[in-house]
This record gives structure tokens, C-alpha cells and sequence, in this order.
């Protein structure tokens, strides 16, 4: 099943639950949280020392305390959401940026360790506190990968969730276009994925015959199609690293000599898999950063300055 066939299935499921409106987006979530974004990236493996700062949060009403660094983090209000209805019902986490908001939608899909996975979980929130209302879907039922499962069986369960991202992808992508784009907040939605993730991002905007979607970023997308990618018809962002044997660099490097709708590759030198969102070492934090800001300006350029 195709995403435009999937999308078609999902419309008549899916609800208007959690409409959100700029600058402020407010919705009716399943549980509620904030959190203090840091900036700085990589916190699911290290910590580093840096300056302290405080934020407090006030019931519902957020109040921002003084002695706040306000150029090192940014409030970032978070919800638990059911998208669709009963056996299609798509778990989500939506997080939304409460100063600054700029209205735009992003779609972020994880790699194969699931949307609760706190390496995606807090890059999700980064992109967040760049102003941004970012859904991360439960991709795989409450399935995803493990890394204590045998890697022989890995195929197997690909094969068998392969489909049903494909479906909930749909579902998600239809609760923001009503959500987002029918309600005129914004013209067009972003999407970005890691991995299996990435590899989506290609697949849905080679389908995206309705245009939802303004560009693209796929870090380190794997088993992407050349001749699907050449049906993209918006600027993706690909970057990689030229040792992941997982996105090879002539797969990219084929797509950027086709130009295919004012693509950019970016191939970052000794880095491996998973380096942006999982940085293993100080140097995978250096270059991390970088693919981040690359990201942040993509995004900013092609949808927030476009918007205006």
C-alpha cells in the first residue's frame, strides 16, 4: 500500500482533536508537560558543565522567572495525543515552542527505536525551542526494534512494520494538514526524519501529490531509491557521514548530481551512523552541532522566512 493510498484510508479516521493556533498553540492532550530546553546538543549520553539557569512553570500559565539565560534554552510545552480512532489510533508526542511560535508544523519521524526513544525524544524537543510545533508519532504500534532482540531477526520485523509506518505516517500527516494547514496557521509543513526515519522522508515527499509539504531533511536515510527520490519535487536536506555503510555516500551523491528540486547533500568526514542524534564521542558532538544549525537554517529559510 502506497502513501497516497494509506492517506485516503486515514482521512476518515483521523480527528481535529488538538487544533492549534499561532503564536500560542493550545490542545486538549492526554498529559501535559513542559520542559526546559537546552540548546546544547546531545544529552542522552553526556553531560558537559555549563552555565546554570533557572525557569519556573506555573500551572498552565507559563511565567518565565528572571535570571533566565534566555539565549540558552527555550520553554517547550509537550502532550500526549491520539491521532485517529479506534484500531487506528496513532500515539504521538506534540511539542510546541511557547515563546515564539511561529506557526509552523514539523513532522519528525524516528529511526527504528521508536518515538519514545530519548536520543529522538530530546532532539524532537530541540527543534521545538527553535519555535516550531513538532509531532513525533509512535511509527511502529509500540513495537519498535530493541537493541537486545537478535539481529537476525531484524528483517523480519522490517518486513512486518515496514506497512504499518506507512499507514501511521499517513494518519499523522493528515491530522496536520487539518490541523496546521486547513486552519491556515501554515501554508506548508516540514518533515524530517533519522535512519528508517529518513529513508520515510523520501518516500512521503516523492508521494506528496497535494503538496503539504514546503521541504525536507533526511539525516542519514537509509535504503532511499535514487529513482524515488528523483520524483521529490521540494528541496531535501540529506546529511550523512562518508563511514555509514547504512546511507552510502554515492546513494547521495547520485541524488545531487541530478539536482533533484534544489537539493543539498552534506557528507560530514569520519562519522559514522546516527552521529547527529547519537553523538558517541566529542567529535560526533562538533560535527553534530553543525548538522543542527545546517538543519535549523534549512528549516528557517525554506518554511518561516518563505511563510512570511
Amino acid at each position: 500500500m502506497g502513501l497516497t493510498s494509506a492517506i485516503i484510508m486515514a482521512s476518515s479516521a483521523t480527528t481535529s482533536r488538538y487544533l492549534l493556533n499561532a503564536p500560542n498553540p493550545s490542545f486538549s492532550p492526554r498529559l501535559s508537560f513542559s520542559k526546559i530546553c537546552n540548546l546544547s546538543l546531545n544529552r542522552c549520553r553526556r553531560s558537559s558543565p555549563r552555565k546554570k539557569s533557572y525557569r519556573r512553570v506555573c500551572c498552565s500559565q507559563v511565567q518565565i522567572e528572571e535570571g533566565t539565560d534566555e539565549e540558552a534554552c527555550e520553554l517547550v510545552n509537550g502532550a500526549e495525543v491520539s491521532i485517529g480512532e479506534g484500531s487506528d489510533t496513532v500515539p504521538a508526542y506534540l511539542l510546541s515552542a511557547v515563546k515564539n511560535n511561529n506557526g509552523t508544523g514539523i513532522l519528525l519521524l524516528s529511526d527504528v527505536f521508536g518515538f519514545e526513544d530519548s536520543c529522538t525524544r530530546d532532539f524532537a524537543y530541540r527543534i521545538a525551542c527553535n519555535g516550531y510545533n513538532v509531532l513525533l508519532p509512535d511509527l511502529f504500534n509500540g513495537d519498535p526494534w530493541g537493541k537486545e532482540r537478535p539481529k537476525s531477526s531484524f528483517e523480519e520485523w522490517r518486513a512486518t512494520h515496514n506497512q504499518i509506518a506507512t499507514k501511521n505516517i499517513a494518519t499523522s500527516i493528515k491530522w496536520m494538514v487539518d490541523e496546521f494547514v486547513a486552519a491556515g496557521i501554515s501554508k506548508k509543513l516540514g518533515i524530517v526524519g533519522f535512519c528508517f526515519g529518513g529513508g520515510k522522508v523520501i518516500e512521503v515527499l516523492a508521494e506528496d501529490d497535494e503538496g503539504c509539504f514546503g521541504l525536507g531533511v533526511s539525516f542519514y536515510g537509509t535504503r532511499i531509491d535514487p529513482s524515488v527520490a528523483a520524483k521529490v519535487k521540494v528541496p531535501v536536506l540529506y546529511i550523512t557521514g562518508d563511514e555509514d555503510p547504512l546511507c552510502p555516500v554515492k546513494v547521495v551523491e547520485e541524488i545531487e548530481r541530478e539536482n533533484v528540486g534544489g537539493s543539498k547533500v552534506v557528507v560530514f568526514k569520519g562519522r559514522g551512523h546516527g552521529f547527529v542524534h547519537r553523538p558517541a564521542s566529542v567529535e560526533d558532538d562538533t560535527d553534530a552541532e553543525e548538522a543542527f544549525t545546517m538543519m535549523r537554517n534549512w528549516l528557517h529559510n525554506g518554511l518561516v522566512v518563505e511563510k512570511n
